[in-house]
């Protein structure tokens, strides 16, 4: 076949299967076929793991600007590329491979006529997987594939284990999890998701930014257990003799900041909750939170409102997005709905934090609700509201005015001391933020303080502790202010519009794995 016939038929070429899903025992024998391999090129004097290239772009940029060029183009301008191969079809004189870098794929045209007998034929021994770098002109085939005829080229990275085939992918969800790494480099929906993630926390980053907010970093490890109602990892500080917690919140440090005169702070950061594991949570977690100086709740409701929408836009280019199979625009103004006037539309009872007890255990009793004898009216109301409400609330919805009981670090409802100036933010049946207009008055603070240490005290892991410090910074005066906890990975979710908070999390939280030995990576032949 000439060199121009090959062309013409390189981009089929190119979409025929590589190989089947191997066994187990068959990878072993590639791994040990391409150890060997890595053998020869060291005896031979060729490094298979060499220390740097240098490029002269991203695939991508290649890709923008020859992508239009006419069908049989030779442009003359040379370029050096990196990446992965992924794909390789030998015709004769002829290799036609496909190299991927972050920004994107090209072909390869791989002559033994430019190359020389001896190289072509060094190239040809590469396998799917290997990382390689490459020189030569960009071209265009009598087809129109944009390539670039491979004038030099080195091995970059010998990949002893085979990838997964083009077409099964990684079949074992756990797998994926476990082996991001490829699942990443065979996964195109995967890369998209976390191509999602990416966008959606710089557009948040940049929307705060453009508002005067200062991005800080506050400690991981804490001395007390607070900032939220969650039971916390705990572990041993050995050169003080001190356990500590893993934060489950960032709230506490940021308000501090606010005392100490930065008006306007966020933090996007981890957070760890020693709980269970399903589709919407892992113990692990990433959280934004922003707090701003002489604001309320309904400032933060216009600024969530801003802080989704721009990270949708940033994502996929729009407010639109589909969730089990329906369309949701996530365009402000969203619904702004009371917890009383929405489990009234939701479930047709008349419950609020400012009954008699009796009368809300009865309404729980009434609705098949378990109660516990330590729980106010305003935790009876919550309940209903965490069963048999939020999970129907489809649209964007800002649902506000939370029980006081559920809210220790949320400001009285000047109008209702039995509610809270709260509100959370439910899409698709999830909650994806939470704000308050924060508790600054310290006397008050202490108070709800020693009731969760109470709580704490009669059993209660999630209850928090009595944070003296931070009653002390209060007492140099907070001024009045808006916070906002935005669940990144929940936002993630909605965004890539998958139902597992674990295809949004680079490396989730998994059971350990068995059957792993030191057999499995033996080294092998060494010449």
């Amino acid at each position: 076949m000439s060199d121009e016939n090959a062309a013409e038929s390189s981009s089929e070429a190119l979409d025929s299967p590589e190989d089947l899903e191997a066994s187990s025992e068959e990878r072993a024998s590639i791994r040990a076929q391409r150890l060997e391999r890595v053998g020869e090129l060291r005896a031979s004097g060729v490094d298979p793991y060499p220390y740097r290239f240098e490029r002269s772009s991203d695939i991508g940029p290649v890709r923008d600007e020859w992508g239009s060029i006419e069908a049989g183009t030779e442009t003359g301008v040379m370029v050096r590329l990196a990446g992965r191969l992924m794909l390789k079809r030998e015709q004769g004189r002829l290799t036609f491979g496909q190299l991927r870098d972050r920004s994107g794929e090209i072909q390869l045209f791989v002559s033994a006529g430019v190359l020389g007998k001896e190289s072509f034929g060094e190239f040809n021994q590469l396998d799917r997987g290997d990382w390689v770098g490459v020189e030569g002109e960009i071209m265009a085939t009598k087809k129109g594939e944009l390539s670039v005829k491979v004038s030099d080229w080195v091995l970059l990275s010998k990949a002893l284990r085979p990838l997964p085939d083009k077409w099964k992918g990684l079949a074992d969800v756990d797998a994926r999890y476990r082996q991001r790494y490829v699942d990443l480099t065979v996964n195109p929906d995967a890369r998209r998701v976390f191509e999602t993630r990416f966008a959606a926390v710089d557009a948040i980053r940049q929307v705060l930014r453009e508002r005067g907010y200062l991005e800080v970093e506050t400690p991981i490890l804490h001395l007390q257990q607070g900032g939220a109602t969650a039971r916390p990892f705990i572990t041993h500080y050995n050169a003080l003799t001190l356990d500590t917690y893993l934060r489950i919140a960032l709230e506490l440090p940021l308000k501090r900041l606010l005392v100490g005169g930065l008006d306007r702070v966020f933090e996007i950061g981890r957070v760890f909750r020693n709980e269970g594991i399903d589709t919407r949570h892992n113990p692990e977690f990433t959280m934004l939170e922003s707090y701003e100086a002489f604001a309320d709740y309904n400032d933060m409701m216009e600024l969530v409102e801003t802080l989704v929408s721009s990270a949708a836009v940033a994502a996929n280019g729009t407010t639109m997005v589909e969730l089990r199979g329906s369309s949701v625009d996530l365009a402000p103004p969203w619904r702004r709905v009371s917890m009383v006037e929405l489990i009234k539309e939701v479930v047709g009872v008349d419950i609020n934090p400012g009954m008699e007890l009796s009368e809300t255990r009865a309404i729980l009793d009434g609705l098949g609700l378990e109660w516990k004898d330590s729980w106010g009216p305003g935790r009876c109301t919550h309940e209903v509201y965490d069963e048999l409400v939020e999970s129907k609330v489809m649209e964007p919805t800002i649902v506000f005015d939370h029980p006081r009981e559920t809210s220790p670090l949320a400001k009285p409802h000047r109008n209702d001391p039995s509610l809270v100036e709260r509100f959370e933010v439910i899409i698709d049946g999830r909650e994806l933020a939470n704000a308050y207009s924060e508790l600054n008055d310290p006397v008050e603070q202490l108070a709800r303080f020693q009731e969760e240490a109470a709580n704490k005290a009669a059993g209660d892991p999630e209850a928090g502790d009595v944070d003296l410090d931070y009653i002390r910074a209060l007492e140099y005066g907070m001024p009045p202010a808006g916070g906002l906890g935005i669940g990144i990975d929940r936002l993630v979710m909605i965004l890539a519009a998958v139902e597992s908070i674990r295809e949004v999390i680079l490396f989730p939280t998994l059971r350990p794995e068995h059957g792993l030995t030191d057999e499995d990576f033996s080294a092998g032949p060494t010449v």
